[in-house]
């Protein structure tokens, strides 16, 4: 028993998941096709309006066949109430034996045809009931009757012994089976000597004749659906057609195929279409062509002069770097410009590596040297590297690190520079606060997050800060001295890498940089580790200040010196690690 329950279970739930399967494929098929759709919209309209009429046809038709099936039935009974009249005239309750007069008169109802006329004939066979109710009696217990009077109902009983002409279709229980019949009903004799006369005319030819009507409705009509379908289908594929053709065309056409075209054929709208479409693609693939040999050009230009300009720097440089080392020879005004010219030359330089970098990663010429390495010690290197920048603004660096290792297929050279400038962008627009960078791990990503409390980020201002040279506020005094291209060089590193760098900032709440890598180049990632907005969007700044027993402070040694010891370039800012 429990084998066949648990058989009984698996086989519906079967049933129930390929009921699901078949559904997720039509509902996919109806958002597809537009074929589909026109078909099957055509289908259920059409489907209601054959409905419709077969049932208003079937009703005419019943009602028509009723109709003249009433009326052939009251035209023969009044010819077979004359008969009956006759067969009785006389008869007196009182005297005579009433039944043996009913059973003759109903012999002679059902051996001769009351009446040859076409209208009685019509009415088809019959079965006549004979009926006397003596004055005197007050119950149905004095009736008298000759044939099936107990098939004849109440009501129509009602009409007839009120001296009424009544009609009423009843069906009927007898040991052969239900039979419908048509019963008329119809009053004679005299007050003293009241008789009715019921005619039950059965309705087999008739409910036969509207089974038929009825399947050759049905038949008809699953017919007219299915050649409705098939128009359907045929007027929709010549219209839906070269409607897919021109989709795949546009298709090949932004993958890169400019040279697709359409075949353009007759001259009516579908040509019209595919001829404009091929004017479009012209235009599109000419302006596409010039665009590239200008941003071709520019970007040659802006390599050139960039290495042109490399000569002239690296001279400047010499005279700045001898002037800087005698400026303490010079009259405080001299001396402060000389340090002026040095810094100048060293942004100026940056300026420059930044625009060959970005110009050969537009050029397409970058390749990535990509290694399994722990992306934790690469952190800390970008945050030892913005250190001096970081005490000049006050600003405390928080490391939120995993304690087991996270590794991924990097090339450690972009990871760090793209650290690097989120940091550096992090403290300039921290107004102070604390800059917390977290990072985290799973099977397929690595993501890593720059939080600030600063100033933040204005609506619609996140998709703007990868902007070449854009800034959210040009007024603000700047720490970092950078050139304007560190975020757009960062995206592109990100963007070589096969991962993504996103913004998230309001105002007064701060802003949140998330840097996420594939963990390994051949697998790709769907979900970032680390949540964007982050946890912490509404957290004031004051609860991520860093405290003596919670955390440690993390230098950089270098590679002549111990661990131990400070960075070459001046004591650092304090940098944070939180312990686990």
């Amino acid at each position: 028993m429990k084998r066949s329950f648990r058989a009984v279970a698996r086989h519906g739930a079967r049933a129930v998941a390929f009921g699901q399967q078949r559904a997720v494929y039509f509902g996919e098929l109806w958002r597809r096709s537009l074929q589909v759709r026109v078909v099957v919209s055509t289908l259920a309209l059409s489907s209601a309006v054959v409905f419709v009429l077969g049932m208003v046809l079937q009703n005419q038709i019943t009602d028509r066949l009723l109709e003249t099936k009433e009326k052939a039935a009251i035209a023969a009974t009044r010819d077979a109430v004359v008969v009956a009249q006759r067969q009785l005239s006389g008869i007196n309750s009182a005297v005579d034996d009433v039944r043996p007069r009913l059973t003759q008169a109903l012999n002679k109802l059902t051996s001769s045809t009351p009446n040859t006329d076409t209208a009685s004939s019509s009415a088809g066979s019959f079965e006549p009931v004979l009926a006397s109710t003596p004055p005197i009696a007050a119950d149905d217990a004095a009736m008298i009757s000759a044939g099936p009077y107990g098939d004849v109902p109440d009501s129509l009983r009602h009409f007839v012994e009120n001296r009424r002409l009544a009609v009423q279709i009843h069906t009927v229980d007898r040991p052969s089976g239900r039979t419908t019949f048509l019963i008329v009903g119809a009053p004679f004799g005299s007050a003293q000597e009241p008789m009715q006369l019921y005619m039950l005319y059965p309705l087999t030819a008739e409910q036969s004749t509207i089974g038929v009507v009825q399947s050759t409705l049905l038949v008809g009509g699953l017919v007219l659906l299915l050649l409705l379908a098939g128009i359907a289908n045929l007027v929709t594929r010549q219209v839906v057609r070269p409607v897919r053709s021109a989709a795949q065309a546009a298709e090949r056409f932004a993958g890169g195929e400019l040279d697709e075209r359409m075949v353009v054929v007759g001259e009516d709208d579908v040509a019209r279409l595919a001829q404009s479409y091929n004017e479009m693609a012209e235009s599109i693939e000419r302006q596409i062509r010039q665009l590239e040999e200008f941003g071709s050009l520019q970007r040659r230009f802006t390599s050139d002069v960039s290495h042109e300009l490399r000569t002239p720097l690296t001279t400047v440089r010499m005279a700045a770097d001898v002037l800087h080392a005698s400026r303490e020879q010079f009259p405080p005004g001299l001396s402060r410009s000389t340090e002026l010219l040095v810094d100048e030359l060293d942004r100026f330089e940056s300026l420059l590596g930044d625009l060959l970098e970005i110009s050969r990663l537009d050029a397409g010429v970058e390749e990535l040297v990509a290694e399994y390495v722990d992306v934790r010690p690469i952190a800390v290197r970008a945050a030892q590297a913005v250190a001096t920048i970081a005490r000049n603004a006050g600003t405390e660096i928080i490391l939120d690190l995993p304690d087991e290792e996270a590794a991924a297929e990097v090339d450690s050279r972009r990871i760090e520079r793209i650290l690097r400038n989120l940091l550096a962008n992090a403290v300039d627009h921290g107004d102070g606060h604390p800059v917390r960078l977290r990072m985290a791990v799973d099977d397929k990503a690595l993501a890593v997050t720059v939080r600030d409390y600063g100033v933040g980020l204005r609506t619609g201002e996140a998709g703007l800060v990868f902007n070449r040279f854009w800034r959210a506020d040009p007024s603000r005094n700047r720490h970092t001295g950078g050139t304007g291209l560190g975020l757009a060089i960062s995206l592109e590193d990100a963007r070589l890498h096969g991962g993504g760098l996103d913004a998230w900032g309001e105002p007064v709440k701060g802003a949140c940089f998330r840097l996420t890598l594939p963990r390994h180049q051949s697998v790709k990632y769907t979900d970032s580790p680390l949540p964007l907005p982050p946890l912490d969007a509404d957290m004031p700044s004051s609860d991520i200040e860093p405290r003596e027993g919670d955390a440690v402070r993390v230098t950089v040694a270098t590679a002549s010196e111990p661990e131990t010891a400070e960075p070459a370039l001046g004591p650092p800012a304090p940098v944070w690690e939180e312990a686990r």
